[in-house]
């Protein structure tokens, strides 16, 4: 792998997302020249140091986003954009989408609670909803609870990727099932 195009393409721009943790001017200038001048020469890599997940930041810290409503010209929802997508997965293969056994708290305790539950908005075709759930407790607050809809799943990986404390994990699902690329 070391020796095809893809392998060189991505050695002449490796510290390219790096730079932009010094800044957005420091980082657009070192992409350029990264770029353009050194061609991914340079002795060194710009590391990251923590996973995209530990980059989260709380939902308390933004101010929430009021989205127009589709207009079926332009934007469309979410199923049709999925119809045209093409995507099917098989009604009785496995799901390829689970929360991991050791983090099963973690949509109702961490994610729902503390960043609003990112991922009922970071995925595209709205695979992950939050059910409201009744407490045992009359005096507790109702807890969210996590419905993934594995079905319509774009192989995206963002869940895997950014979820809070990697609490998804994604698999290759069985039969070629997805979207029609």
């Amino acid at each position: 792998m070391n020796t095809n195009w893809v392998s060189q393409e991505l050695k002449e721009v490796r510290n390219c997302h790096g730079a932009f943790h010094y800044g957005l001017i420091p980082g657009l200038a070192y992409a350029a020249a990264s770029a353009w001048l050194l061609k991914g020469k340079e002795s060194w890599t710009f590391h990251n140091t923590k996973s995209d997940a530990e980059k989260t930041r709380p939902a308390s810290e933004f101010k929430e986003i009021e989205y127009p409503k589709p207009d079926g010209v332009i934007s469309f929802d979410i199923l049709t954009n999925l119809a045209r997508g093409g995507v099917n997965h098989e009604g009785d293969q496995p799901p390829h989408l689970r929360v991991k056994k050791e983090l099963a708290d973690t949509a109702s305790a961490v994610s729902m609670p503390v960043y609003a539950g990112p991922e009922a908005r970071f995925c595209p075709a709205g695979v992950y909803e939050y059910a409201e759930e009744e407490s045992a407790d009359a005096e507790k607050a109702p807890c969210s609870s996590l419905i993934i809809n594995a079905q319509n799943c774009l192989h995206c990986k963002t869940c895997d990727i950014k979820a809070p404390k990697n609490h998804i994990k994604w698999t290759v699902p069985e039969g070629g099932g997805g979207p029609a690329y």
